[in-house]
């Protein structure tokens, strides 16, 4: 089994730590989880998550969530 994360396989990741970074936004901004959601997505940092290269996907959601705070 191939476990090497690639630009093609990242996608699978992606979901659970977006999740993790919009229950923290939601809980600290009081937003509803949705429009958390929509912020996240619209960000660079999630553009940047999308890329394998920038190693993002390595952040646990309390350091991708920090990076995304930064980056706004």
């Amino acid at each position: 089994m191939n476990q090497t994360i690639t630009n093609d396989n990242l996608y699978l990741l992606l979901p659970g730590k977006v999740a993790w970074v919009a229950t923290i936004y939601t809980e600290e901004h009081h937003v509803n989880p949705l429009d958390a959601l929509r912020i996240f997505y619209h960000s660079n940092t999630y553009k940047e998550l999308e890329k394998e290269e920038t190693k993002l996907w390595h952040y646990g959601p309390v350091a991708l969530y920090e990076e995304f705070l930064e980056k706004q």
